[in-house]
């Protein structure tokens, strides 16, 4: 791991597995808090539940005090730079996380501080949310080598993460969305030119779920996107996630969705509180995978290896699978 975590990429492939072996190994303790008379800085541009209630649980859980930071009450972009917010909270705490808008005022934030920063969310990806879907996936024992995922909606900054994901991961990665709706095309190039996983970018949905392993949907109108709302319900029709959809693919099917979610839109009630359904799993699992990856950085950060325990659990684990 680097000494931020920006993106997926920030990962080694072959550390997906003791990163999921640590978030299993801290679903169990509560006893384990390194963080003690440490405070974090949560930035947040964007309103939130998951993830502001996730980070600052694991926070408290670790041992530690988050400490959150509204636009309105720091500005940074505005009334402060990126910059000179990085240098002051180096000074006054152990790491920052930021949910932000612009990606390159996290990455101006990450290149001007000495501790470090967690991507929680930008306009251009969502690490965070991946990882903790991936972990989920293989909860339900569904991780295997070209495992089908089919993200039915817009190729948003969840789908840009996927994209990174089927960089360290092989696995069938399918986008169905309406034309236009499509994501970065430089990391859809990039992602696609590995050759570790096959990825698609499909219009037809009904193809696009054939024998899937996984179903996953979001918000056809993600924040700042509120004016866009009516000209995308008619650009996404015909792509709910509703049970004749679902019957199109395996029939251990599982479905995902970052939530929050516009029940009867993207989605029908239906699936979203059905048996195939695990969101609520996937939601809490950004829990213990965030504490994971803030254990990581911060035993990066201070020049040590994580504790024994640690480490031998994560043996024990890799031994016995």
């Amino acid at each position: 791991m680097n000494n931020h975590f920006l993106s997926l990429l920030d990962l080694k492939a072959e550390e997906l597995e003791e990163m999921f072996v640590l978030s299993d190994w801290l679903r169990e303790t509560s006893s384990h808090q390194p963080f003690q008379g440490k405070t974090a800085a949560l930035i947040f541009q964007k309103p939130s539940l998951r993830t502001r209630v996730s980070f600052e649980v694991g926070i408290y859980q670790l041992g530690g005090h988050p400490i959150f930071l509204s636009q309105e009450s720091i500005g940074i972009g505005v009334r402060e730079s990126a910059a000179d917010v990085a240098r002051l909270l180096s000074r006054y705490c152990m790491m920052v996380v930021a949910r932000l808008y612009d990606h390159q005022l996290l990455l101006d934030l990450a290149r001007h501080s000495t501790i470090p920063v967690i991507n929680a969310l930008t306009d251009y990806s969502h690490p965070c949310q991946v990882m903790a879907d991936l972990y989920t996936i293989r909860q339900q024992r569904k991780l295997h080598p070209n495992l089908k995922v089919v993200f039915i909606g817009d190729g948003n900054n969840v789908v840009n993460s996927w994209l990174e994901m089927a960089m360290l991961y092989p696995l069938h990665f399918v986008l169905a969305c309406p034309p236009g709706y499509e994501p970065d095309r430089a990391l859809l190039k990039r992602a696609q030119s590995t050759g570790l996983s096959r990825i698609e970018v499909m219009n037809d949905v009904q193809a696009a779920v054939r024998d899937a392993d996984v179903l996953y949907t979001d918000v056809w109108a993600s924040m700042g996107q509120e004016q866009e709302a009516e000209r995308r319900r008619k650009d996404f029709a015909g792509y709910a996630v509703t049970k004749e959809l679902l019957q199109r693919a395996k029939t251990d099917c599982i479905v995902l969705h970052c939530l929050p979610a516009h029940r009867g839109e993207e989605i029908t009630e239906e699936v979203l509180d059905g048996p195939r359904s695990v969101v609520f799993d996937q939601a809490e699992n950004r829990l213990h995978v965030q504490k994971a990856i803030m254990l990581r950085l911060m035993n990066k950060s201070n020049g040590t290896h994580l504790a024994k325990e640690l480490e031998q659990k994560i043996r024990t684990a890799q031994t016995v699978s």
